[in-house]
């Protein structure tokens, strides 16, 4: 057995410890990644850079000793920056504790988006609902009412009805959870779009041109049924052709991380 234990020691240990912290950044560039918290590690990077050129290579004691000690208490200046997604990644982590691991095995919630979306189309009810994939949305999140609610044909029936406040928004659902609603999306400047589209469109189009989202819009003047993914619009889908790709996209995530 001294075989077996050299080479657990050598070979099998080393390569689950690198492995583990390989998913934990991969787990942590996701957190962060489309996030405000993207620009602060830019700036860390920076001044790593700006570190190692002042006490390797220039000399400069002054900058060395400000910068040492900046680094020293640089655990609690992270702590203090990143509190928002330290918060709510420790929340999820809780309550659900693969939730944030694992895209939902439980496709009840695609009903809840198809029956919404069917209602919406046959009542010519304007709607925007934006599916998170990899690429997070805090951002966009941000700037619209937290919600951090069960995906339902009821409430999203709801949060688009003309009356509602927020209906000329956008609804981000995250996983199986309808986080926010009422969310501020970038507009495609893209000259090819019909002119006939209105801002529903093109800021369902603006958003797959810079994140790998799928956006389902409804149009509120013809209840024609779109789907945005990749930069470009589908349009006049079928109501049965939107629930098979939204069936194949969160069937196929499943199968991938199941096989991660």
């Amino acid at each position: 057995m001294i075989w077996y234990s050299e080479f657990w020691n050598s070979i099998l240990l080393p390569a689950l410890d690198i492995g583990l912290m390989a998913f934990i950044f991969y787990r942590l560039l996701l957190l962060i990644k489309g996030t405000h918290a993207v620009q602060v590690i830019m700036g860390l990077a920076v001044l790593m850079v700006t570190t190692l050129i002042a006490r390797d290579f220039l000399h400069l004691n002054a900058s060395t000793w400000l910068l040492d000690h900046f680094w020293s208490g640089a655990v609690v200046v992270l702590a203090v920056v990143f509190q928002p997604e330290l918060r709510t990644a420790l929340a999820h982590l809780g309550s659900h504790p693969w939730s944030g691991l694992l895209p939902p095995t439980e496709l009840s919630f695609v009903d809840e988006i198809m029956g919404a979306v069917k209602e919406a189309s046959e009542r010519q009810m304007g709607m925007l609902l934006v599916l998170e994939q990899d690429v997070g949305l805090r951002n966009y999140v941000e700037t619209g009412t937290i919600i951090n609610g069960e995906v339902s044909k009821e409430l999203l029936m709801a949060i688009f009805h003309y009356r509602s406040p927020l209906h000329d928004g956008a609804a981000i659902v995250q996983n199986a959870r309808l986080v926010a609603a009422g969310c501020l999306l970038p507009l495609s400047n893209d000259p090819s779009l019909a002119k006939i589209l209105g801002t529903r469109h093109r800021a369902a189009v603006g958003l797959a041109e810079f994140t790998d989202a799928w956006t389902v819009v409804v149009s509120e003047e013809t209840g024609s049924i779109g789907l945005a993914r990749n930069g470009q619009l589908e349009r006049n889908l079928k109501i049965e052709e939107l629930e098979k790709e939204l069936l194949t996209l969160y069937k196929a995530r499943a199968q991938r991380m199941a096989h991660a």
